[in-house]
């Protein structure tokens, strides 16, 4: 499935839910529901590992169908995002099967969407679109609100990472408005987020860094810390690519690394030291530019996290190559990585890869083409 296809008829505006009102107040966590709806966007996740799972059983002792599905959906996203791939992904299959035997349509689009989030954090993106268009149907027949808009926005995300940015800007500026008038804080954040993406990646750094920084400060207000630790890392991007100014960003990144490690974001965590990577390497500083990789690297293996494994070996492959390594051993790894980012969907391989090989003076792979039909008018961009 392409994002086209995704996209194809612009889902009309959601209605505003009961007792939604313009005031954006704290953000909250909707996936934490039923019993487990007091947990803060902010609680540990191995808090809500703990007490979904507490729940989870006594719900089933109970014959608790509906409660059983919402207390698992809450624990398969804590697992996601601790990057316990194989437990989030039983665990959400687990609850789709339960809400579905309950008849709880709401249940089974929650469930689905947690699918499709990790299978897009796996890399596996014809998944994700499948598991998210499932998601937004089911939260539309069942009534769910917020669960359809998440589904939505998850597909917005999963266009941009692969690339397709005029498939999927238009979805995100219809998503941050309707986040806006629902004040719902979170997702003021997130599309604010992935607007910004765009416009840095296509070379608009300036209002990629006011975006940037208009997310940060309602997170803050939101007390959103995932989504700032977010924005941030964005805000030191565009200092960095922009400015050269390392050492600013590099403070940003250790703000944002410190919210991270409060509510244990595994991922988000393997992303910010990614990210001091790209910082370091552009201020020319190789050898720590190769460590931050290399742990990054590391982390994002071991949550199976294939769009961010693909990026760290990249920034590992060229701080290797300018601290001396053989021009021939960067091209055949060159040639490799080359495979490994196409085989995950994104659009903007080619372009990558030769930019890559043309900063370091070896050979492009075979095939690559700097200009893939598919990738134009995503501007001059590269994947982050």
């Amino acid at each position: 499935m392409t994002v086209h296809q995704v996209t194809a008829g612009a889902p009309r505006a959601l209605p505003a839910a009961p007792g939604e009102g313009p005031a954006a107040g704290r953000a909250s966590a909707p996936e934490y529901q039923g019993a487990l709806g007091s947990l803060s966007v902010n609680s540990s996740l191995h808090e809500v590992v703990e007490r979904g799972l507490g729940e989870l059983r006594a719900a089933e002792a109970a014959g608790d169908r509906r409660e059983a599905a919402r207390c698992g959906i809450a624990v398969a996203e804590a697992y996601r995002r601790l990057g316990r791939v194989q437990d989030a992904e039983r665990v959400w299959k687990s609850s789709y099967r339960t809400a579905r035997a309950a008849g709880d349509l709401g249940g089974m689009a929650w469930a689905a969407w947690s699918g499709g989030t990790l299978a897009r954090q796996r890399g596996t993106l014809p998944l994700a679109y499948r598991l998210l268009r499932i998601a937004a149907d089911l939260g539309e027949r069942g009534g769910d609100v917020v669960a359809r808009g998440y589904s939505l926005a998850g597909l917005a995300e999963t266009g941009r990472i692969q690339g397709d940015y005029e498939a999927v800007g238009r979805l995100h500026e219809q998503l941050l408005a309707e986040a806006r008038r629902r004040g719902e804080a979170r997702h003021t954040v997130w599309a604010l987020e992935g607007i910004a993406q765009m416009h840095r990646n296509t070379g608009s750094y300036d209002r990629a860094l006011a975006l940037f920084e208009e997310a940060a400060a309602t997170a803050e207000r939101a007390d959103d810390r995932r989504g700032r630790a977010w924005a941030l890392r964005g805000v030191a991007d565009v200092l960095s690519a922009r400015d050269g100014d390392a050492e600013r960003a590099l403070a940003l990144l250790s703000e944002a690394e410190g919210l991270c490690r409060e509510i244990r974001l595994a991922g988000a965590l393997a992303y910010n030291r990614k990210m001091r990577g790209n910082v370091l390497y552009r201020a020319g500083r190789y050898a720590e530019a190769r460590e931050a990789y290399a742990g990054a690297l590391a982390e994002f293996r071991e949550m199976q996290e294939a769009r961010g494994t693909a990026l760290a070996r990249l920034g590992l492959l060229k701080s290797r190559a300018r601290l001396g390594r053989d021009a021939g051993e960067t091209a055949a790894e060159l040639a490799e990585l080359h495979g490994e980012l196409r085989s995950i969907g994104l659009l903007h391989a080619d372009r990558v890869v030769a930019g890559a090989a043309g900063e370091l003076g070896v050979e492009a792979p075979p095939g690559v083409c700097p200009e893939p039909a598919a990738a134009r008018g995503t501007g001059t961009g590269t994947v982050r």
